[in-house]
Formats: structure tokens, C-alpha cells, sequence
């Protein structure tokens, strides 16, 4: 399901001179979210903000188990403190505020006062594919996370059952490495930022 706030929006662009958005997007971005907080946002549905669009997405049991495995997994290379699983993460572009499935913090990050996350922290983010915001996730959060810098963007499809794993990310919201993985193989990462092997055997597919 997605909730667009077109009024809003047009308003909050227009505040954008020459398509460079400045620190005054964040104040717009913080207005999205809370009118966010003010909708009848149903129980396990996942929200975010991706080029200025509201996103509400369900969170299914084979979702959780993959995000819960992984971030498992990764918490043999970072502490409890510096993984983070659907919190609010801005990212460059056009009112970007997602919500990563898994994030995984560089050593020595800190939140800001605001208590949250900055994006040129991050080495790592996994999003396992719901069918209503796939196209988010192999797209525009695509983009988003090479230009902003992730290290390694892994995404999760349990209706292929196949990873994909990106790296050597790009300014021009590229990333110049694309591996498929298939469910039951080994992810390795050893030659990456987050340097372990991420094992894919028990993520479940729908």
C-alpha cells in the first residue's frame, strides 16, 4: 500500500532551488514524518519515505526470519549498539528517510542529538524484497545507498530465492560489483568492510 501526500510534497519541493536539496530538507523530511506519526499506521507495517513518497509496508513472518537471521549473523562482527533494524536512516536525494530491514554501523559511529544514525556511517545494509515495494528496493534505495556511500547492500528475495549482493559503490548511484547469490549458498564478504561469510541455508522462501 502506498500513501502519497501530493499537496505536501509539491510544497516541500518547491522549497528546493536548482534541484540541490539543502539543510532545509531535513526540516521538510522531519514534517513528512511527523505527519507520519500521525496517521492510523496499522500494527507491523513498515513505514518510509523514498523520493518523497510515504511507504507502508507489511511485515510477513518469512520477512522477519531472514532480517532477524542476518542481523544475527553480522552480530559476530558488530555489537548489539551498532546494528539497527527498521529505524529512520535520511539518505541523500529527494526526501529520502528509510528504514533499512538491517544496518550495520562503521566502529567508533555515533547518533547525533537527534538520536539517530548518519548515513556515512554505515557499511552495510540488507532489504529483504516485499512484493508491494520491490521496485524501492532494486531502484531508488538502490541508487540512493551507492551515492550515500554503503559499502555493501545486500537484497534478500524470498519469492526467487536468490540474493543479490552490491559493492563498490559509485557517486553516480551506481555500484560497479552486482553478484546473485543463490538461497543455500554462501555470501562472502570477506573482502568487504563487514568481512565475514553470511550463510543463506535457512532463509525461508515464500
Amino acid at each position: 500500500m502506498t500513501v502519497v501526500e501530493n499537496d505536501r510534497i509539491d510544497m516541500a519541493d518547491e522549497r528546493t532551488a536548482n534541484g540541490v536539496h539543502d539543510v532545509r530538507d531535513e526540516r521538510d523530511l522531519d514534517t513528512m514524518f511527523d505527519w507520519v506519526d500521525k496517521m492510523p499506521v496499522p500494527e507491523g507495517f513498515k513505514v518510509e519515505i523514498v523520493e518523497g513518497h510515504i511507504f507502508m509496508s507489511p511485515q510477513r513472518q518469512t520477512h522477519w526470519e531472514i532480517i532477524f537471521d542476518i542481523a544475527q549473523q553480522i552480530s559476530a562482527r558488530y555489537p548489539r549498539n551498532r546494528i539497527a533494524s527498521d529505524v529512520r536512516i535520511d539518505f541523500p536525494g529527494k526526501l529520502n528517510g528509510f528504514a533499512c530491514d538491517v544496518a550495520a554501523m562503521r566502529s567508533g559511529a555515533k547518533r547525533d542529538k537527534s538520536g539517530r544514525w548518519s548515513y556515512k556511517d554505515l557499511e552495510f545494509v540488507a532489504e529483504v524484497i516485499s512484493r508491494d515495494t520491490a521496485l524501492n528496493d532494486y531502484g531508488p534505495k538502490l541508487a540512493a545507498y551507492a551515492t550515500a556511500g554503503v559499502p555493501v547492500y545486500l537484497v534478500a528475495d524470498p519469492y526467487t530465492g536468490r540474493c543479490i549482493v552490491y559493492t563498490d559503490p559509485k557517486q553516480n548511484g551506481e555500484y560497479d560489483t552486482r553478484l546473485p547469490v543463490d538461497f543455500g549458498e554462501p555470501v562472502d564478504l570477506t573482502e568487504t568492510p563487514v568481512d565475514l561469510v553470511l550463510q543463506t541455508d535457512e532463509f525461508p522462501r515464500d
